[in-house]
Formats: C-alpha cells, structure tokens, sequence
C-alpha cells in the first residue's frame, strides 16, 4: 500500500507553469523619479521568466502606449530570441492599450489576446515638438550657437523650421515605419485582414475590432485563458523587476531619497533635473492622453 502511495507521488506530473512579465509604461522614458520600459531594465527580468522551472509558456501583459522604436525593437527581439532559444510559446494580454511601440511590443507574442475596450495600432512614427523662433526674439534673448558640422542645429527649434531638415527627418521617419510593417507582417502574416493603406495609417482600433483586423487573436483575460489552456493547476508565475539598490536601501518612493540627502528638492536641484522630471511627466502624460486615458 505505502509503495504503491511513493511510487504514485513519484510519477505525478508537476502542475505547468506560466511566467508573466509586466510591461507596462511609456517605452523608453526614464528619469530619477519615474522608470521608463528599457532593454537595460528589463532584461534580468525577462530572463528569469524564461529560466522558470517547469515553463510551459510566457505571458505578457502589456499596458502601454508607446514610446522609443528602438526600445520597442530591443525588447522584443530579446523576448523572441529566448522564446526561440527555449522553444517556449508566447501569448500578450492587452490592458487598457498596446499602440505604437507597445504594439510594437505585442509582436513578440505568437498570439495576443485583448479586451474588448483595449486599444491595438497606431503603427506609425510619429515626432512632435515646439518652435521658439520668435518667441526668444519678442523677449529680447540672443542665442550664441557654436557648432562644427553644419547639420548640428538640424530641427533646432529656437531657428525657423527649414524644408530640408524636415524633408530629411520625413526620411528617417519613413524607414522606421518601414521597420515597423515589415515586423507587423512578419509576426501576423495571414491573420491581417485590412487594406495596408488603412492598417499602416497610425489609426487605432478597439479590441474587438483589432480581432476582425487580424491585430489580435480572440478576446480573453490572462488568467481565464491560461487556465483553459493549461489546466485549472497551471502556476502563474509573476516575475517582477527586482528593486535597484537605491530602493532597498532607502524604501520605495522619492521620499527616502530626499530624507537621505541623495537628492535636493526642487529649489535645491541646480542640475535642472527637477525640469527634466517635469517635463517627463508632461509628455508621459501626453503619450497616454493620445489615447483618450
């Protein structure tokens, strides 16, 4: 009786397990105050996910409107280089949005799940900014500019736009839309059902739309769909970014830093951090607003 108990413990199959990495937050913004979603950042995290013991799958649950093409690019080959490397599926949840970069992001997945009110696309590049031209001169401000190179002041935004800086940064912003659809068709393929020329507009959809469009899979929560998949004993595993040292020493929140004497407040920061951390925000805030959040 009691071997026959060992010998069915001994060959019960452990419960799968499924690890989920966060991304959530402006892509590739990142200052003292708030993070930003970056390769550096994520790696260790995006890893360890992969190392789990007993991995079945990786979800990813993705909240974010978009940010740097480059960190888009980084991080989702690196998620489709150990999902290769471990031969693990992927499968992206999408929160409130995945647009632009975070679209971007959804593509390392071999299937995407949304909400019905989650918002997919803007596949597009966008670059937007201010023009101080006439501005410094109403104040009576000169600016002295030293530069060796002659496309050094390219888009400054203290000089009248010129057609040839815009025609070039058109350029630029051409390729990596390039990149981007190419990416889109690569990782989709047969599943896109619209014209190119509205898909790759920079338009956006809901989530039920973006299933009928082939920018999704089906409608589905992450953990509802992880237990029909693999079983109601599936293991979700949550991989968290382990806090920098900063944080353990000195408590989470800017105010341990304060208290410590590591940083000023903001009539003390002659840096022009506290600036740099405003202006963060504001276009953070920018980034989200597109998106009516």
């Amino acid at each position: 009786m009691v071997s026959r108990l060992i010998a069915r413990l001994a060959f019960r199959r452990p419960p799968p397990v499924v690890g989920v990495i966060r991304l959530t937050g402006v892509i590739g913004q990142a200052s003292l105050l708030r993070g930003g979603l970056q390769l550096d950042g994520l790696a260790p995290t995006i890893e360890r996910a992969f190392r789990l013991t007993g991995l079945e799958a990786i979800a990813l649950a993705i909240n974010s409107p978009g940010g740097s093409p480059v960190q888009s690019a980084l991080i989702q080959q690196r998620i489709r280089d150990l999902a290769m490397e471990r031969e693990v599926p992927v499968m992206a949840f999408v929160e409130d949005v995945a647009a632009s970069g975070g679209y971007w992001l959804a593509c390392s997945a071999d299937e995407i799940f949304v909400n019905e009110n989650s918002i997919l696309g803007s596949i597009g590049v966008i670059s937007a900014g201010f023009g101080f031209a006439n501005a410094i001169e109403k104040l009576g401000i000169e600016r002295r500019v030293h530069t060796q190179g002659k496309k050094k002041t390219l888009l400054d935004p203290f000089k009248p736009e010129d057609p040839e800086d815009v025609a070039r940064l058109e350029n630029l912003q051409r390729q990596i839309h390039g990149n981007f659809k190419e990416l889109v068709r690569s990782r989709r393929g047969q599943r896109l059902n619209l014209e190119e020329e509205e898909l790759f507009s920079g338009d956006f959809w809901l989530g039920s739309r973006a299933v009928e469009i082939g920018l999704a899979d089906g409608i589905g929560e992450l953990r509802a769909v992880l237990r029909e998949r693999y079983g109601k004993k599936v293991l979700i595993r949550t991989i968290t970014r382990r806090p920098g040292w900063l944080r353990r020493r000195f408590g989470f929140g800017i105010a341990g830093l304060l208290n410590a004497g590591l940083i000023g407040t903001p009539t003390e920061r002659e840096d022009g951090g506290f600036i740099d951390d405003v202006l963060s925000a504001i276009e953070t805030r920018a980034w989200w607003g597109r998106f009516g959040l």
